[in-house]
């Protein structure tokens, strides 16, 4: 019922708290280096309660105009700097002007610089983040796809069919169990229905990748219990800058004979902010030891231009992008095409952000966001035969303030989101489906002392409707269904002391059957696989905890986390081992829900050795089950759930000598012997990784970097035990990866 009033007090704030006369202020400085007192140019720079993002200019001057008045916190980031957050306090119609100085880093996992007291995030940022990765870390481990450029941090693995459809997998979760976000919106896409469907995103653009559990997490859906992943592009820009800026990015790579290329252009036009970007990748086969992956090329482009104005009560922005990529799927003469299957994917979107000033109400901003997202996808048999083909249109409008203090909390946000798609599925068979989905939720914060406590609550209505209800004779009776669920978590920290730290997260949480779940009933090619759905699963339900343990101190940080998870109506692809009448070779996946469970650990350690040498190591270990069907399991024990990654330990030496950076890291992981039925065990492997970077800054005062990497350094035949293409093909071999970027 709270939650209930304070939405309505949000539309009724709307009305009655926009004034003419709202008082904005200015907030204007300079970055200096902390050592030297020189200007630092290119510094990244977010306002976290509101949705503003700047860049230092070359003579390190930045500024932000129409600033509401309060306290807000300002994050930076910069290659070779360490990340820093302070807290500002702006008076109403004044210029604040600040002068902030920044260290230089020798210490390869140096973190943020947090306050106790930090505010939630907003914008193109997520709120709260309990991950980031930007500047060095994030040009050193630059890869194809998203989840290649997060593959070395704990927990982290990557389902993957190729060279371009790879997805993240956190904690042994992925699919919809994992939310990507681009600018803290959805893809539109289909990337979590199968492995061979790929992610709309390139990495290559981002200014940082961020990473949320817990409560925060509930802003952007139910369903992500593994966590929300978004990529922080800024393609709507928040602020006027005072001169032209830019990045550009060209790479190569040798094991595919790949070439990639990035532009984006942020510039002043009168009264708006005008931003341009756009990027391209091309790869032909990638090249293994045992020989050249075939059909394993991929084109891919990204474009979009943005605009944004400032206004006497807020601001407002508008976004038109583009996706465009063309990739191969490897042929598999067993149990798929015996010539691959080639995808041809477009999307194109809209969006709109639109930002609030409320003056002297309850609720201090209010966002409201509003998108469109065309989305189709092609998988061509031959050349001209299209066995499967996707369609969806995304409509999506979302609503989120942040609040002034209430009750005992200190600082909450409260909003609600509503979501309607039409999704087409043609193979032999045509599914048309409407589905709809209305959310609301709140999430909000306590601090006493040591104790930090963070409270989210959301409610979901989903309702799916396929145009034809009717009864199939092979999967049963297709209708439509509605679901309702409350989903809630509950985090809390506590400050041991002395750089110590303890913790915990309790997420209960709720997702409904997909389309494709519910509907699938028939033959799909790139994926290996005749699928059938079933049209009476229930909604899957999660009980996840995770308790942590940390140290922060000047030469070492330290991170062990374990953590367990409990679903109801698990719904997973079985295969089933039998061949299917029409296409025998392709085995039936039969979709089912089961009781299973998820547990296991993680650590990550970074030492810093000298000034200049620094160490780290990381462990990720899960195991899953599921609970025995009498139906078709022999034995009555629990049984091993199929892709799950094996026990992975990583380690890594970095050396840093003025502005060049040196560095190796080691990955290991164990024989996965505990498998599914009919699913194949893999052996262990370890894999080289070196990697050099230079930077230097021209005397127009231009920042360049020279990334240099050499992946699989052994030439390592493996394989990837979440890769579909396992028992046909290896990794790709070594591959030198040349990376160069400019900062104008």
């Amino acid at each position: 019922m709270k939650f209930l009033i304070l939405l309505i007090s949000l539309f009724l704030s709307v009305n009655t708290s926009i004034a003419d006369d709202i008082q904005t202020g200015m907030l204007s400085g300079v970055i200096l280096d902390q050592e030297t007192g020189e200007p630092v140019p290119y510094v990244y720079m977010h306002i976290e309660e509101i949705k503003r993002f700047a860049t230092s200019s070359r003579d390190g001057e930045f500024l932000f105009t129409n600033m509401p008045p309060g306290e807000f916190t300002l994050s930076m980031h910069r290659l070779g700097y360490i990340n820093r957050t302070i807290t500002v306090y702006l008076e109403p119609d004044q210029e604040t002007k600040i002068t902030i100085q920044i260290r230089q880093t020798t210490l390869s996992g140096d973190e943020v610089e947090v306050r106790a007291d930090r505010d939630v995030t907003r914008g193109a940022n997520l709120q709260r983040s309990s991950l980031k990765v930007s500047g060095d870390a994030l040009r050193e481990n630059m890869g194809v796809t998203l989840s290649e450029t997060l593959l070395f941090k704990p927990g982290f693995d990557q389902r993957s069919m190729g060279a371009a459809p790879a997805r993240p997998v956190v904690r042994g979760l992925g699919d919809q169990r994992i939310v990507i976000l681009q600018d803290g919106m959805q893809t539109g896409d289909v990337s979590y229905t199968s492995a061979d469907h790929a992610v709309t995103i390139d990495p290559l653009g981002a200014d940082e990748i961020e990473v949320l559990r817990g409560p925060f997490a509930l802003m952007y859906g139910a369903n992500a219990i593994g966590g929300v992943i978004n990529v922080v592009r800024n393609q709507i820009p928040t602020n006027i800058p005072t001169q032209p800026t830019g990045i550009a990015t060209l790479g190569a790579s040798s094991v595919n004979t790949g070439f990639s290329g990035a532009l984006t252009v942020t510039f002043p036009w009168r009264d708006y902010a005008i931003n341009f970007e756009t990027n391209t990748r091309y790869g032909d086969d990638f090249r293994a030891p045992g020989g050249r992956i075939d059909n394993s090329n991929y084109f891919s482009t990204q474009n979009s231009i943005g605009l944004w104005r400032d206004l006497s009560w807020g601001n407002t922005g508008f976004a038109i992008s583009s996706y465009v990529s063309n990739y191969g799927i490897p042929p598999d003469p067993v149990q798929g095409h015996v010539s691959g299957v080639d995808i041809e994917m477009i999307k194109f979107g809209i969006e709109n952000r639109t930002e609030i000033n409320l003056s002297e109400s309850f609720l201090r901003i209010l966002e409201v966001s509003t998108s469109y997202r065309f989305y189709n996808h092609k998988e061509f048999e031959t050349a001209t035969v299209i066995g499967t083909e996707y369609t969806t249109n995304n409509v999506k409008l979302g609503l989120i303030s942040n609040h002034r203090p209430w009750f005992i909390f200190q600082r909450g946000v409260i909003g609600l989101s509503a979501n309607y798609q039409y999704y087409f599925l043609a193979d032999r068979e045509t599914t048309e489906t409407n589905l709809w989905n209305a959310g609301v939720f709140g999430v909000q914060r306590y601090q006493q002392g040591p104790w930090d406590l963070e409270l989210g609550l959301r409610f979901d209505l989903d309702h799916i409707a396929p145009f034809e209800s009717f009864v199939h004779p092979r999967i049963g009776n297709i209708r439509e269904r509605t679901f309702l669920a409350l989903s809630g978590s509950v985090g809390f920290s506590y400050d041991l002391g002395r750089g110590f730290y303890t913790g915990g997260t309790f997420l209960h949480s709720y997702r409904p059957p997909t389309a494709d779940e519910l509907h699938s009933r028939g033959p799909h090619i790139a994926a290996y696989s005749f699928e059938i759905g079933n049209p009476d699963l229930d909604s899957e339900r999660g009980l996840a905890s995770e308790l942590f343990f940390r140290y922060r101190g000047n030469r070492l940080n330290f991170d062990i986390t374990g953590y367990h998870t409990y679903f109801t109506n698990y719904i997973y692809p079985r295969d089933t081992g039998l061949p299917s009448p029409p296409f025998p070779r392709l085995n039936i996946w039969q979709f089912e829900s089961t009781t299973a469970r998820m547990y296991g650990i993680e650590t990550g350690v970074n030492l810093r050795l000298t000034q200049n040498l620094s160490l780290e190591s990381a462990i990720s270990h899960t195991i899953a089950e599921r609970e025995p069907n009498p139906d078709f399991d022999v034995s009555t024990s629990w049984q091993a759930l199929p892709m799950i990654p094996p026990l992975t330990v990583s380690g890594g030496i970095h050396y840093q000598f003025n502005d060049m950076r040196f560095g190796t890291r080691v990955r290991h992981a164990e024989r996965q012997d505990r498998t599914a039925e009919f699913e194949n065990p893999t052996s262990g492997y370890t894999i080289l990784d070196l990697h050099f970077q230079y930077r230097y800054t021209s005397p127009n005062r231009y920042l360049h970097t020279i990334t240099l990497r050499v992946e699989n350094a052994l030439d390592e035949e493996y394989r990837s035990h979440l890769s579909r293409l396992k028992e046909v093909f290896p990794e790709p071999g070594r591959n030198f990866e040349l990376l160069y970027r400019v900062f104008f």
